[in-house]
């Protein structure tokens, strides 16, 4: 279970740091000129605080959907959710974004997630509330309780940069629910719970690892994980010496965009027409089709590259959605769905998972000997800079993260950078670079760089931090408030 901590219990185990943003802030309230802020929380009830990071996706990237292995780090920069319960029957939340103030306020309950993602759909200038408010049906429903709940958002994350914002809002917005509410989970529970709430809430198809990692991920270590559905199989240590940091290209992308989702759902066409040409048997059911999978248990990521040779003859180039429809009748993806009128890159959406988990697997393999053998850096730059062309291949590149890859590549190893790629759902965001440990200058070097040439911001990541399951929960007294 996530632990609920005391604030001497955090203070004596030196996790101060991790909540300090979040006390500044509700210390900051009383400053605030807006009257419902300065009164946001009662001095005489708990108060909880959890924070989650947002993750620097090493290797793996989109390939989660399909099953396959990711290496993540978690990052220094974190989202924090302050909650307390009040009598009335209400859910009043207050976030700040883009250096202002945005309140929100729902009367309880809230409905089911279908009526949850109805409410939103239209909305955008709400929508950041849809992640929050879905977490807080799936808590409630978990241990509906009396009265309501206040809730404040305080982040660090980038919003929009391929660093997950949207897990962290929502992971910490779990912790702290779960907390307040009574209703304890585990970090693995509270993810899943998480995607569920992106996927059917929010509308997003992302697959789990962020979720994953912003809850149990662990500071200066990379989550391996096995995305099947989200099997944690253990912490890879960053050995002494090398540094993964991350460049933003300044280029916003979306996880619920075109891009992304028309490519999880050519992966998804792709398995469904290998499973055909194997002969597995299927089953329509409704918009959906089940496949009997004892071979790969309906992962993409399950197939050998050699078994890939030999089904892909069935695969096109490129299909529309009604010829597959047609032909297939639909999808096991319970997150997307095809449309007639699209055209799906079919053959390079399906290799992608299957050679990427292999590239993961031998990434893994090469960094725990990279202490004993340094020159594995340069291959495990190789295998990055293939992941990052696979993603642009399937689609999902962009001019700017293109760019950063080029100038990463351009310094080399010489100058200790080995390898770079883009992050997390592609088109756009961040990119991640292994380097050496004393190539941080350069690597702000190279920011400062692109920065010039585009003129977009280019923020830099260089410092990990821990998961929401590693500091836990701060339960704050009325005394300690004080």
């Amino acid at each position: 279970m996530i632990p609920v901590r005391r604030l001497s219990d955090v203070r004596a185990a030196g996790d101060l740091i991790w909540f300090q943003p979040a006390l500044d802030r509700l210390r900051g309230l009383r400053r605030e000129a807006d009257p419902r802020l300065r009164d946001f929380f009662s001095s005489s009830s708990p108060l909880y605080i959890a924070r989650a990071p947002g993750r620097l996706d090493v290797m793996g990237g989109i390939a989660d959907y399909s099953g396959a292995r990711v290496l993540e780090l978690p990052l220094e920069c974190s989202t924090a959710v302050l909650l307390q319960a009040q009598d009335t029957a209400r859910c009043d939340i207050a976030t700040r974004r883009g250096g202002r103030w945005h309140c929100f306020s729902i009367e309880l309950p809230l409905g089911t997630p279908a009526e949850l993602a109805a409410r939103f759909a239209r909305r955008d200038a709400e929508r950041w509330a849809a992640y929050v408010l879905g977490v807080v049906q799936a808590v409630l429903t978990r241990s509906p309780r009396a009265g309501g709940l206040r809730i404040l958002i305080d982040s660090t994350v980038p919003e929009g940069r391929g660093v997950a914002s949207s897990a962290a809002l929502e992971v910490a917005a779990g912790a702290a629910v779960a907390a307040g509410c009574g209703s304890p989970m585990t970090a693995t529970e509270l993810a899943a719970a998480c995607q569920t709430v992106e996927n059917h809430v929010v509308g997003a198809p992302c697959g789990i690892m962020d979720q994953m990692t912003s809850a149990c991920g662990q500071r200066d270590r990379l989550l391996r994980l096995r995305c099947q559905p989200g099997t944690i199989e253990g912490y890879v240590a960053i050995p002494e010496g090398f540094r993964f940091y991350g460049i933003d290209s300044g280029i916003s992308h979306a996880v619920a965009g075109a891009d992304y989702g028309t490519v999880r759902t050519a992966a998804f066409m792709g398995y469904r027409m290998i499973a055909a040409a194997a002969e597995l048997p299927a089953v329509r059911d409704g918009t959906r089709v089940r496949i009997d999978d004892p071979r790969w248990g309906g992962y993409l990521a399950n197939l050998t590259s050699a078994e890939f040779a030999r089904l892909s003859g069935a695969l096109p180039e490129e299909m529309s959605g009604a010829e597959f429809l047609a032909r297939y009748h639909g999808l096991t993806d319970t997150a997307t769905q095809v449309r007639p009128d699209r055209r799906y890159p079919v053959r390079q959406a399906t290799e992608h998972p299957i050679r990427e988990h292999e590239r993961v697997q031998r990434f893994a393999e090469l960094l725990g000997v990279l202490a004993e053998q340094p020159g594995t850096a340069l291959e495990l730059g190789r295998l990055m800079y293939q992941s990052h062309k696979s993603y642009g291949a399937c689609g999902l590149g962009s001019d700017g993260t293109d760019r950063l890859v080029d100038l990463v590549a351009a310094e080399g190893p010489e100058h200790g950078l080995f390898g770079a790629k883009i992050t997390g759902g592609g088109s756009g965001g961040t990119v991640a670079i292994l380097g050496t440990s004393g190539a941080e200058g350069l690597v702000r070097d190279v920011a400062g760089r692109y920065r010039a040439e585009t003129g977009r911001e280019a923020a830099v990541f260089t410092t990990s931090g821990p998961g929401a399951a590693e500091t836990g929960v701060l339960c704050l007294t009325q005394l300690d408030a004080s």
